[in-house]
């Protein structure tokens, strides 16, 4: 009779356990079909035990003003805790509607309580490429309460948004930018992204494009990273001199404090490129195609997370299967040699 309990006992443990995957498997399903489907994304995913992630793009122009001040008094609990003395005073935290309407939050907080310990903020800036305008994901500002550290929070507040936008953009390539003095955020980038310049890698490369894309957005684009018009730029090198000087002076740091990366040569990169004592800050573009969405996918995310399988088999399947198919029958956007139809005949 005890073995009959005992069995018995493991079935329902086994049912309960299908049920609660099924359960997973559903709510990551709706993520995805509605980051594709809706026009602005707001978002909200079990990314952590006890933890929700939400992802709210253009929320100044989404949000009602109660739910715009809301979120943005949420990312201010945040930042008092990381900098309880010093206080932000460009982008998001201006509650500036116009800036909040080019912004990409991800926010991550208690389930239970609903208390914010951490966020990103992403913006979408339009500089000029040959001729033509194109959108630049610029990585934004990341911070964690302190007591809330080594959780794994850095694949979501890192990578989570612009894979979800990469994604939902039909898998197109997007430029991305980054701007830190911080060690473990270059390797980061570097790692993570495909054709990113300036970085220690050997085959790391200045293109023309990069070199496009740099001037623009330091000539119209300065206010979305706190730094002042009268910061240099080296365009050799890629790097902001006197960088401090523009509404984000309390995120200065030495190098002896600048969280460090386990790979020593990004450190070592950091040292010999900044001037940290100046303030300088490394501008970083690269860019979010298929071959970065997988290493993120089998680098970043954890292996035993549910979306990282999802969104692994979703990437390969698109890529192999329905990627050109799709290609193909989208004639309002260009891809590689794929042009838009004009309705004259080219």
């Amino acid at each position: 009779m005890a073995f009959f309990w005992s069995d018995n006992s493991a079935i329902r443990r086994g049912l309960v356990q299908v049920g609660s995957t099924a359960g997973r498997l559903r709510g990551y399903a709706a993520f995805w079909l509605k980051a594709l489907r809706q026009p602005t994304i707001d978002l909200a995913l079990r990314t952590h035990s006890g933890l929700v992630t939400r992802i709210v793009e253009a929320p100044g122009l989404s949000l009602s003003e109660a739910e715009l001040d809301a979120l943005v008094s949420q990312l201010r609990v945040v930042a008092a805790k990381t900098l309880p003395e010093e206080s932000l005073t460009y982008g998001i935290f201006s509650g500036d509607r116009e800036r909040l309407s080019r912004a990409i939050v991800t926010l991550i907080s208690e389930e239970t309580t609903g208390r914010p310990i951490a966020f990103n903020a992403l913006s979408v800036m339009e500089v000029g490429l040959d001729g033509e305008p194109v959108e630049v994901t610029h990585l934004g500002l990341v911070m964690v309460d302190p007591d809330e550290r080594g959780q794994g929070l850095s694949w979501v507040l890192y990578g989570l948004t612009a894979l979800v936008l990469f994604v939902r953009d039909g898998l197109r390539p997007k430029w991305i930018s980054n701007v830190t003095q911080v060690p473990s955020v270059v390797g980061m980038v570097s790692q993570t992204f495909s054709d990113v310049f300036p970085s220690p890698h050997p085959d790391a490369r200045q293109s023309f494009a990069h070199l496009q894309l740099a001037r623009g957005i330091m000539s119209r684009h300065r206010a979305v990273f706190g730094v002042g018009e009268e910061a240099g730029f080296d365009e050799a090198r890629f790097v902001i001199t006197n960088a401090y000087t523009g509404g984000s002076d309390a995120l200065k740091k030495t190098f002896e404090v600048a969280p460090k990366h386990r790979d020593e040569q990004y450190n070592a990169w950091c040292a010999r490129e900044l001037d940290y004592a100046r303030g300088d800050d490394v501008l970083q573009i690269g860019r979010i195609d298929l071959a970065g969405a997988r290493r993120y996918i089998q680098q970043d995310v954890p292996a035993g997370s549910m979306p990282a399988l999802l969104a692994a088999s979703a990437v390969l399947a698109l890529q192999r299967l329905i990627l050109p198919v799709v290609y193909w029958f989208d004639d309002t956007r260009p891809f590689g040699s794929l042009r838009p139809w004009t309705g004259n005949g080219r």
